[in-house]
């Protein structure tokens, strides 16, 4: 699971009282040649790599445009943000289970002029994607304000409306799939998603309940006029199965798990940066995952409210009655393993790897393709995924795959996928992101030299047309017009200072030909 939408706290949509009804599923089905024929690539669609699951040859990529799929370990693709299950959304959780392939969508709209995210429902397939059964966002009646656990009938805030209401992690158990929701909170479904249960766990003043607890709380995760209590544990974030029995949440409050979890009334503790001798490093829990080669939990602790809580990994080879901590100050948002104990943790710092029960990690100096020099310009690392010899990384500016040679961690030859619209001849040219945060991004100037060797220099211009940066010069390039632009602007002048925001002129000189120009927007 990977962390990435914004989040606002405050839940002022699920209490206004709005009502939806649990609409049936609706299925889409593109035809065989739509498959092969117009929405297969060299790449992915999207830049912005969320998650990556890898079976055998497949490859299933959830991305800002919707899902992609490789079955030949990602020699082509076939991307679904055109099929009408996808138009428009992005991904905030995949997950494969028994030849399912399942992924949660979301959107954002702006409200009282602040954007918001919206939980847009699930989608499945078991047949590659030919089909796509597609399930509404889990929402509540108005009058769903009682749910049972044990003998306990306990207050439940109903969510109405899918605004902050979206999934960020799934996970099966046998006959049941689990979701992870922010305004939600933790829901199950044993008839493929037509209908969920709110699954009680416990409020942030218990670290333990049982169903034989006379228990008097209520479900909710901020205060409001449904009742005053404000539990952080039931912001989840992240959810896990490592048996048919044991489950694993992470929420805004810590680490829950139960072993009884196929039961109608599961039993949760709650491990906490203070309830323990040994503690994760910081309550809320973005991520977590289950390394079986040598049974451990791992999960992505960040620092929450807690003055002594900090950045981290924490890991647990006990069950979580212990925890060790790793990567202090990092901001993790996801983990990939392989046997032998090996641990990838992406992060907004890059790839870490350990293969040394995290005595020593390591992330990749560079990445760049070996064959056509394009290269990750983020540190940003979201997902990552093994697969033989081979490791596949998802960051915020590209796919990657590395085949590695056997002499060292990250030691090998990449392979970047980068998604860009081709260029129509050597007369046109574009510039993205655009408009472009020189504190954040690397601008990538697209252009072509229609297939021929040609020298290259390429200069930007203030909007008084004087020159401030050289970004090459006389330098040989040779790119057809789909080729993935490899040419960057940092936003710097000549004297290495960043350029105040304004509107800036670029200019392509490619060997004799007619100059090429283009317009950049700055905004930081």
């Amino acid at each position: 699971m990977k962390f990435k939408f914004n989040i606002i706290l405050s839940l002022i949509f699920l209490l206004i009282g709005k009502s939806y009804s649990q609409f049936s599923p609706k299925s889409y089905i593109l035809s065989q040649d739509k498959i092969i024929g117009k929405v297969s690539s060299a790449t992915p669609s999207n830049n912005s790599i969320s998650d990556i699951i890898i079976v055998g040859d497949t490859v299933w990529l959830g991305s800002d445009s919707g899902v992609s799929l490789s079955t030949d370990k990602g020699a082509t693709w076939t991307n679904f943000d055109s099929n009408p299950a996808f138009a428009g959304q992005s991904i905030s959780a995949i997950g494969y289970n028994q030849y399912v392939f399942w992924a949660a969508t979301a959107t954002s709209e702006i409200s009282n002029g602040q954007t918001v995210s919206v939980g847009t429902g699930l989608k499945y397939t078991a047949d590659y994607g030919k089909t796509w059964i597609s399930v509404s966002q889990p929402i509540d009646k108005q009058a769903d304000t009682i749910v049972a656990y044990g003998n306990n009938k306990l207050r439940a805030l109903p969510v109405t409306v899918p605004e902050q209401n979206l999934i960020y992690d799934i996970a099966f158990t046998p006959g049941a799939i689990w979701i992870a929701s922010f305004a939600g909170g933790l829901r199950k479904s044993l008839d493929m998603g037509k209908t969920w249960q709110r699954v009680v766990i416990p409020p942030d003043f218990l670290d333990s309940i049982s169903p034989s607890d006379t228990l008097d709380f209520c479900m909710q995760p901020v205060a409001g006029a449904f009742c005053s209590e404000n539990n952080l544990n039931y912001r989840v974030f992240s959810v896990i199965s490592i048996n048919d029995s044991t489950v694993y949440v992470g929420t805004a409050d810590g680490i829950n798990k139960s072993t009884d979890a196929g039961s109608q009334y599961p039993s949760w503790t709650k491990f906490t940066h203070t309830n323990e001798s040994n503690p994760i490093s910081g309550n809320f829990v973005t991520a977590l995952g289950y390394n079986k080669s040598d049974s451990t939990v791992w999960g992505a602790t960040w620092q929450a409210d807690g003055s002594t809580e900090f950045y981290g990994v924490s890991s647990s080879s006990d069950g979580g009655n212990n925890w060790k901590t790793f990567l202090n100050g990092e901001k993790v948002h996801n983990f990939a393993f392989r046997n032998g104990g090996e641990v990838i943790a992406p992060s907004d710092d890059g790839a870490f790897r350990t293969s040394d029960n995290g005595n020593n990690w390591v992330i990749p100096t560079s990445i760049t393709d070996a064959s056509s020099g394009v290269s990750i310009l983020t540190n940003i690392a979201y997902s990552s995924a093994f697969q033989g010899n081979s490791i596949w990384v998802g960051t915020a500016d590209g796919l990657a795959r590395i085949d590695e040679n056997g002499s060292g961690l990250w030691q090998g030859s990449w392979k970047v996928f980068y998604a860009s619209q081709p260029v129509a001849s050597q007369t046109q040219t574009y510039a993205f992101p655009n408009p472009f945060d020189p504190q954040t991004d690397n601008l990538r100037i697209k252009f072509s030299t229609n297939g021929q060797l040609l020298p290259v220099t390429i200069r930007i211009f203030n909007f008084s047309m004087h020159i401030i940066r050289t970004v090459i010069e006389n330098a040989e390039r040779n790119y057809a017009n789909d080729s993935a632009p490899r040419d960057t602007w940092d936003g710097k002048d000549d004297n290495g200072n960043i350029v105040p925001n304004g509107v800036y002129f670029y200019r392509i000189d490619a060997g004799s030909n007619k100059p090429v120009f283009g317009k950049i927007l700055v905004i930081q």
